[in-house]
């Protein structure tokens, strides 16, 4: 059972972000004078790839690395945060709110994009919510400079390296510009934020304009992120869990992998939030309690654990099931 989770100050999620260990590893960064040759080995591996001598001039017109992107990924703060401090301000009323406007909104596109892949559009919303506050927070960082910093400083040049390459391929294919491939320090992308090679997997051009864009286009991101749960085992028409309470002490066993039917969990006291029995019995889910015996507790379902492949943290996952909740 998960009690306590460790993440980063100022950041809703972390969906297709490398993980950030509690105890950083020396930086094993190259001398600067190699950057040059460093974005040399670049070059010559992405032409291999296809990528064109136009592409590489403009995306890797780089002098030195960016010190910005090697201060954020060498000094983030890391705290403690209980599900409760995660649920309130992640989760906020304000946010609750927007997301009800931002539903309404664009309910009709929601709507379509739920014909063709079969996703709840409100877990589509909610993702949207948690990774960039409904498009409003999409990142500033040139993706090309930022990969290619952290390709080059080395704590993971492999994982960067690929993605740095994946970001060319993008580029090539002539759905963004450098200029507008934007994302995080970390190299997440656009409105759903994903990692270039997830991008390169999952991004769709749902309105059939010929590019994927994730970054200005809503046909494009909404779709995009339908897709990658499609793709990840979505299945249509069942709910991704529920909030419940407990009638007499918490079960001995808890947790993802502890999987029983509801009536197997209604025997060991678990009810509907509103106290009642549940509909069905043969449904079979599992019990959270993210902040153990006392705190909030959840019945969580297999698209639960499918919302987990796009960022998985229970967190997370609960965070994006209440937020599309809320929107209907």
């Amino acid at each position: 059972m998960t009690t306590r989770r460790t993440l980063i100050s100022g950041a809703a999620s972390a969906a297709f972000l490398p993980a950030v260990a509690s105890a950083r590893p020396a930086s094993r960064r190259a001398p600067a004078g190699d950057y040059q040759g460093f974005l040399e080995g670049v070059r010559a591996q992405a032409a291999r790839a296809g990528v064109s001598d136009r592409i590489l001039a403009a995306a890797l017109d780089l002098s030195q690395p960016n010190a910005r992107v090697l201060e954020l990924d060498h000094h983030q703060p890391e705290f403690t945060m209980t599900w409760a401090q995660y649920r309130a301000r992640i989760i906020s009323q304000q946010k609750m709110t927007a997301g009800r406007q931002a539903y309404g909104a664009h309910l009709d596109l929601l709507t379509s994009v739920w014909q063709r892949y079969r996703v709840d559009p409100r877990i589509v919303a909610g993702i949207w919510g948690l990774e960039s506050n409904y498009g409003s927070r999409i990142g500033t960082f040139q993706i090309t400079d930022a990969l290619a910093t952290l390709a080059y400083e080395g704590r993971r040049a492999s994982f960067f390296r690929n993605e740095l390459i994946a970001a060319l391929k993008i580029l090539q294919a002539g759905d963004i510009t450098p200029a507008a491939m934007v994302g995080s320090y970390a190299g997440a992308m656009g409105q759903p934020q994903f990692m270039p090679t997830s991008y390169l997997r999952y991004a769709v051009d749902f309105d059939g304009d010929g590019k994927r864009d994730i970054w200005h286009n809503l046909p494009d991101v909404f779709g995009s992120v339908a897709n990658y749960l499609a793709e990840s085992g979505w299945t249509p028409g069942e709910p991704w869990g529920q909030e419940v309470r407990l009638v007499g002490p918490a079960p001995a066993q808890t947790g993802r992998d502890v999987v029983r039917s509801l009536g197997a969990w209604e025997q060991l006291g678990v009810r509907r939030a509103d106290g009642q029995r549940f509909s069905r019995q043969d449904v079979r889910g599992a019990l959270l309690m993210p902040d153990g015996p006392g705190g909030d507790a959840f019945l969580v379902y297999h698209n639960f654990n499918t919302v987990r492949r796009y960022n998985a943290s229970d967190y997370y996952a609960l965070g994006v099931g209440l937020l599309g909740s809320s929107f209907a």
